[in-house]
């Protein structure tokens, strides 16, 4: 989870009032926040965001404004998003992107005097935003810039590695694109974005004069701010355009809170982007929803009157219009994470507070034990332990790279992905275990060989007959790591935990894109698959990164706490 750090006298500026730190703790709930560290000789103050959904939030400045809105009982009013003048400035974006870097939005910010304090926000937002929701900038990247030294019209366009030269961030010589890739830590670092593109994407103005080379790194003579600085130009690249224009809207709205005049920007694409060729950045991307007053009373578990719902969303900057049984809600622009009511309902609840809530006891005494199914889960771990494994408890969430391309499955592989996703790191359910093990095996290499792992988890396996189109299975997931891990070794594991478990099988050859030919099968059980056991491609292994052979066993551990001879 993100943690940020700010000093008490900047947040008391962007809310307004002092705000000491018993008193801040006391509001931190309403950002799912907690208070983690105080400097008192500087008035440094670190806090921990318990919410990875709400990018909005990971700066003092999103911080202040979600508690200012609740104080005052309503959202704040943006000009920006609203005028109609047309706008004075344009970015024209050239052919080929879509293919590279497809992208971009921006904004001007001007009257506001850039402090140290203000300063180091703005960089740890754009760190933030770039890292953690943008992916390591793969999916979004900002960069910031100096307005008086920039003429319109911008080009967002494409240039070979070696055509364009300019002076990064850092350096004091002039490099090609190629030898800031090659030579600058930050091409080194994010230069894996742009692999093997023969066209680099760059940024320069009407008088050649270059921005940036982005996601990499912006230029030394344009691209770095400084205290005292009022007039700036913020920019937006990535692949994603809900993403980009949720990340401009974001800064612009930080901006806007400090006192700067927000000027959009027009953007004019030669292919379509889903929102129109030609966009006027910053943008409301928001969306009515319609809520059943039902839905929110269920989750909070108490009736609820729709007026009093209808004033509690409006204190945590929502739009809503209440009737008898439905709301119509609709977030603010520098948000985007409704996914479910329970997402209302749970904005419900923190806006009323926790502690509004009365607690209801058991009205009757119920006893409860152990299913079947963890009591067998339980067994087999016993057993693995017993075999010397080691167990591994993972996030049943994985990215599309790791369940698929990094398994040497075709890329129309079908998987359950997560709708409106925050971070392309956490994008699908996992449909089998081993991938979550090779994760932990890919961070493991000082550890001594052999590595023995196991894990016993939820997968999330496609069906089309079912109402969400995918079920949930059990499954155990065994990986032997060492220079000599072969197909026999694990057999001889599965031999001897069905043995234990009194349990028939056989196998079948099996040809799997992630398996050696020859040396996968699957596991059978009166004719029914129920698992499979292979060693793992060396393709595989090279993928993630991973210097030794791996075999595998997957198996579904609902079959073994069934009767299943």
């Amino acid at each position: 989870m993100p943690t940020i750090s700010f000093f008490q006298k900047d947040l008391e500026d962007l809310l307004g009032r002092t705000a000491p730190p018993e008193q801040l703790e006391s509001w931190l709930p309403l950002v799912k926040g907690e208070l983690k560290d105080v400097t008192q000789a500087t008035g440094e103050i670190r806090v921990e965001l318990q919410d990875s959904n709400r990018p909005d939030l990971w700066s003092v400045e999103g911080i202040a404004r979600q508690i200012r809105i609740k104080l005052q009982e309503a959202p704040p009013a943006y000009p920006f998003l609203h005028t109609k003048t047309k706008p004075k400035r344009r970015i024209l974006v050239a052919e080929g992107l879509e293919q590279v870097r497809p992208y971009v939005a921006a904004c001007t910010a001007t009257g506001y005097t850039v402090t140290e304090e203000s300063l180091a926000q703005l960089i740890q937002a754009q760190e933030k935003l770039a890292d953690l929701y943008g992916h390591k900038r793969k999916t979004v990247s900002i960069g910031l810039y100096r307005l008086p030294s920039i003429h319109f019209p911008v080009t967002y366009g494409l240039v070979k590695p070696t055509e364009a030269r300019f002076t990064p961030l850092g350096f004091s010589e002039k490099l090609t694109l190629q030898e800031i890739l090659t030579v600058h830590s930050k091409g080194m670092e994010y230069g894996s974005i742009l692999a093997n593109q023969p066209l680099l994407p760059l940024l320069w103005d009407t008088e050649g004069q270059i921005l940036s080379f982005p996601p990499i790194i912006n230029s030394q003579d344009i691209g770095q701010v400084h205290a005292g600085d009022s007039a700036l130009l913020v920019e937006v690249t990535g692949t994603d355009m809900r993403m980009v224009l949720l990340t401009l809207n974001i800064f612009a709205t930080n901006l806007a809170d400090r006192g700067a005049v927000i000027d959009p920007i027009e953007v004019q694409y030669p292919y379509d982007t889903g929102w129109g060729k030609s966009i006027r950045t910053p943008c409301d991307i928001s969306t009515v929803h319609k809520i059943p007053l039902k839905a929110i009373e269920s989750a909070l578990g108490l009736p609820i009157d729709a007026e009093l719902v209808q004033q509690t969303l409006r204190a945590y900057g929502y739009e809503v219009k209440a009737s008898r049984h439905t709301l119509a809600v609709r977030l603010p622009h520098y948000r985007s994470d409704l996914m479910h009511p329970v997402d209302v309902a749970e904005d419900v609840a923190i806006s009323r507070g926790y502690d509004s809530f009365v607690p209801v006891m058991p009205a009757q005494f119920t006893v409860g034990s152990l299913s079947a199914l963890e009591m067998t889960s339980d067994y087999i771990r016993e057993h693995m332990i017993g075999q010397g494994f080691q167990e591994i408890f993972s996030n049943i969430l994985l990215s599309h790279e790791e369940l698929v391309e990094r398994m040497r499955l075709p890329a129309d592989e079908h998987v359950v992905e997560v709708d409106n996703v925050m971070s392309q790191s956490f994008s699908c359910l996992r449909s089998w275990i081993v991938p979550s093990l090779l994760r932990v095996e890919t961070a493991s290499p000082r550890a001594f060989y052999p590595h023995r792992l196991f894990e016993i988890g939820e997968v999330a396996i496609p069906d089309s007959s079912r109402e969400l189109g995918s079920r949930t299975a059990i499954r155990l997931g065994i990986v032997i790591a060492h220079p000599h891990a072969n197909f026999s070794e694990v057999h001889t594991c599965l031999d001897v935990l069905m043995f234990y478990l009194v349990k028939d099988y056989e196998l079948e050859p099996l040809s799997h894109g992630s398996f050696l030919d020859g040396r996968a099968g699957t596991i059978l059980s009166q004719g029914q698959p129920v698992g499979l056991i292979g060693e793992l491609h060396p393709e595989v292994l090279e993928k993630w990164g991973i210097s030794v052979p791996i075999s595998v066993v997957e198996l579904d551990v609902d079959w073994l706490c069934g009767d299943g001879s």
